[in-house]
């Protein structure tokens, strides 16, 4: 039996009950055999402080490490002002230095996220989209999950309870796991 596809869930978000967990959550139950998803958390990421690019604090080397051993990486962001929460971007370019030593550099990727507004995360995609050129990471294109009005889509206890986002994060894991496949 081949070994599974290790693919590291990344939440923008901190909040207890955040829907985006809640999207990462759901992303674990539905994925394929093939795979496993690890969500790893990014609110013990002291501010990035490039004073300390040669001799990062210790929780910096282990997300380091965790995206180093995983094969691809899953984002679920809330949109903030038009953009990326600053703890997501915060733990961006941690794992992006120093200089040349990016623990993203050639990753396959793919983006989530959930928001009570309409048109969901679409800017904050957006700009994660712009930041994955520089870091040299390969996001899938389709399907887009942008889980807009999301309120009603999730329970009480933080469960995506709706069958066509449901339906939709499944496809787009199969075609994370297709495209980190083909990049291999």
């Amino acid at each position: 039996m081949a070994e599974k596809l290790r693919i590291l869930g990344i939440s923008g978000s901190l909040r207890n009950g955040s829907y985006n967990t809640g999207a990462l959550k759901a992303a674990i139950e539905l994925c394929p055999e093939e795979a496993e998803i690890e969500i790893c958390g990014i609110g013990n990421l002291p501010l990035f402080d490039q004073d300390h690019d040669k001799d990062p604090p210790a929780a910096v080397g282990e997300f380091k490490e965790k995206i180093l051993g995983a094969d691809a990486i899953l984002f679920a962001t809330p949109e903030y002002n038009y953009s990326v929460p600053g703890v997501l971007k915060n733990a961006i370019d941690w794992a992006s230095r120093p200089y040349g030593q990016s623990a993203w550099d050639g990753k396959p990727a793919a983006i989530m996220g959930a928001s009570v507004g309409g048109i969901a995360t679409a800017r904050a995609q957006y700009d994660l989209r712009k930041m994955m050129v520089f870091l040299n990471m390969f996001p899938i294109n389709k399907p887009e999950v942008m889980i807009g009005n999301c309120a009603s889509k999730f329970d009480e206890n933080g469960n995506l309870i709706d069958d066509a986002t449901r339906f939709i994060v499944k496809e787009m894991l199969e075609s994370l796991i297709a495209w980190t496949k083909k990049l291999k």
